[in-house]
């Protein structure tokens, strides 16, 4: 087979000198997201060969010294004389930005890995790479620094005829200087999702930095999934009571478009979590396979509510969201050449995949409807309800518009709002309680910066159905003071009146509940907000430490001991802890916390939707045992030794 995969099919398409001038451009950042993304290239080219048919197992090492090493049982890089480079095929992938097998030329079919520059890009970005490569009985091998081979391409007899490819590789600390470790979970929850997307791929993750996770022998996992995207349902719904035990699976293949749809509704969920891949890349914007599933899901449940008598003759038709109510979804569509759109490249545009994706799981799921009618009768019901809550909320929220709170009406009349109308460069603190909303008031920047206080706990929208919702007038103040729209609404960001939404609470058990309910309410809510990146989290100081005329600020525990141990064992010192945001000046709650130079502000980011989703209903929802379970395990971990619960 390795024969049919050659130099000559190694497409050129441009150089690789800007790389390591505008890293940024290839990998989103040169923070922890775009080291982990070095990662992900390397993965990609063998989940590539996976899909090509070519790879079984993949493994990931992290090695002691910081390096990562991939390795796969694909047909190997090639090796001969590239005719347009002259250079072996393998150092042209790896010095020349996109160039691959995946850009015609017949080399792969479909691929994942056409969202970056590919492994050119993690070779420019590292202090070194070495590659070596089994094919046809013989093993090649190549050192990079900084993206420049330091050696001819080496070769050697190997034993057998194993073939495959393995990449080591060390982040160059001068691009990456925020560090270069990389971290074990969230590695580990990607490499779990590629091995949901594609079955029968055993993906290995070992953790041999033995000092970093204090263990005496590697930390070592493998994911391997032959039900594929099935059980990633049953992953995502292990704390939820399904409505049907079988989880409907479609499959199929149209026009050179792989199609995979997986569903499975639940009794004691209200939103729906739908999942879009295209070429494994996780679509958080959605597009063409998603707006496909939306639409035939809507058409084939409201035409068995007309088969079967659920809906008479003089009723309106079910909304989407009504029959997407508890459903869990995956949709993963591998597509020959992919378009995406969008700022972040996460939005699937070929027109084409609509109307396959319609056609295939309209077919699939009518048929698997007709001999399972139980299921089809469970899900109408539960969607009937949900239409029913629906109108009663929309009698809610007529309610509250002609109290003249949610259309065109004043601002809540507790917040302060800054003077600037550009949304890009205002930013809203959500704070809790009037003395801290004082503090915050009287400290902040007044042209960007808007403060809105909330009384108490807001509603946990976990267990809430709309009509409440709208009747709640924390909730009322955050919906009209942030521009968001009804819920079931398409999220409008031109909308936002803020591009910053950033909660402070006080560093407490309350302010924890507090900060927890907010999180909810913004990821069940209008989830798109999470995902878009406008929602951060404040981060107070816990400390205050005096001594003498000076005075310094401690954000966690690590921080005071590290400042109490420079000081002289005899030393007069004093320790303030701040329990509430109340108790500092408004002067001293901008320094340390609002100050857009010196503060420090974490932004919320959703890297593993389904690992959030199941969090979210363990913790706020209403099974018992299951949080008992989770805070239990996760205590030790978190240090949350004396947890008010």
């Amino acid at each position: 087979m390795t024969s049919s995969y050659s130099a000559d099919q190694i497409q050129v398409l441009e150089g690789l000198e800007a790389v390591r001038k505008r890293p940024g451009m290839y990998i989103g950042s040169t923070g922890p997201r775009g080291l982990h993304h070095l990662v992900y290239e390397v993965v990609d080219n063998s989940i590539d060969e996976a899909l090509a048919g070519h790879c079984t197992h993949i493994e990931v090492d992290f090695n002691a010294d910081g390096s990562v090493t991939v390795t796969d049982d694909g047909r190997g890089i090639p090796v001969d004389v590239h005719s347009k480079t002259g250079k072996s095929a393998l150092e042209t992938v790896m010095t020349v930005l996109h160039a691959g097998g995946k850009f015609g030329g017949g080399g792969y079919k479909v691929s994942g890995g056409l969202h970056g520059g590919g492994v050119s890009v993690v070779n420019a970005l590292s202090e070194w790479v070495e590659v070596q490569v089994l094919r046809d009985e013989t093993q090649y091998t190549q050192r990079y620094e900084r993206g420049v081979p330091v050696d001819e391409l080496q070769s050697k007899p190997s034993k057998g005829t194993q073939t495959g490819t393995s990449v080591q590789f060390l982040p160059d600390t001068t691009i990456f200087t925020t560090g270069i470790e990389f971290d074990y979970a969230t590695i580990a929850s990607r490499l779990r999702e590629l091995a949901y997307l594609n079955a029968g791929v055993r993906i290995t993750l070992t953790d041999n930095r033995l000092d970093l996770i204090k263990l005496e022998e590697p930390k070592t996992e493998s994911f391997c999934y032959e039900g594929g995207i099935r059980e990633y349902i049953a992953y995502m719904n292990r704390e939820k009571q399904p409505l049907h035990e079988d989880v409907i699976f479609v499959s199929g293949e149209r026009n050179s478009v792989q199609i995979e749809v997986a569903l499975q509704w639940c009794v004691d969920a209200y939103s729906d979590n739908i999942l879009g891949f295209a070429n494994n890349i996780r679509t958080i914007d959605g597009g063409t396979h998603l707006e496909g599933l939306k639409a035939v899901l809507t058409r084939t449940m409201n035409n068995f509510a007309r088969k079967r008598n659920k809906l008479k003759e003089n009723e309106s038709n079910l909304g989407g969201e009504n029959v997407r109510e508890g459903l869990t979804a995956v949709i993963s569509v591998k597509v020959p050449d992919p378009e995406f759109e969008g700022q972040t490249k996460t939005k699937l545009g070929n027109t084409e995949v609509r109307g396959i994706v319609d056609s295939l799981v309209g077919e699939v799921l009518t048929e698997y409807l007709d001999f399972h009618p139980h299921i089809a009768d469970a899900v109408l019901e539960k969607a009937i309800q949900a239409f029913k809550a629906a109108e009663a909320a929309r009698r809610a929220r007529d309610l509250v518009r002609r109290k003249s709170v949610l259309e065109s009406s004043p601002l809540p009349g507790k917040l302060a709002d800054c003077s600037t109308r550009i949304p890009s460069e205002s930013e809203i603190f959500l704070v809790e309680g009037d003395s801290a909303g004082g503090s915050a008031k009287q400290g902040r920047d007044r042209r960007t910066q808007a403060i809105l206080p909330l009384r108490g706990k807001i509603l946990n929208i976990e267990k809430t159905d709309d009509s409440k919702i709208y009747k709640n007038n924390e909730i009322q103040s955050l919906i009209t003071a942030l521009g968001l729209g009804i819920r079931g609404e398409d999220f409008d960001s031109t909308q936002l009146r803020y591009h910053k939404i950033i909660i402070m609470t006080d560093a407490d058990v309350d302010g924890a509940h507090i900060r927890t309910l907010l999180l909810t309410f913004f990821y069940r809510y209008q989830r798109e907000l999470v995902e878009q990146g406008f929602i951060y989290i404040a981060c107070p100081p816990l400390y205050k430490v005096e001594r003498g005329r000076n005075h310094y600020y401690c954000y966690n525990e690590r921080e005071l001991q590290e400042r109490l141990a420079e000081f002289p064992s005899n030393a007069n010192y004093n320790i303030q802890r701040f329990k509430g945001l109340g108790e500092m000046m408004p002067e001293q709650l901008w320094n340390t916390t609002m100050n857009p130079e010196t503060r420090m502000i974490k932004q919320v980011e959703v890297e593993d939707a389904a690992q959030a989703d199941n969090v979210f209903t363990v913790l706020m929802g209403d099974r018992v045992a299951p949080r008992r379970e989770f805070i239990e395990t996760n205590a030790p971990r978190l240090n949350l030794v004396d947890l008010d619960i």
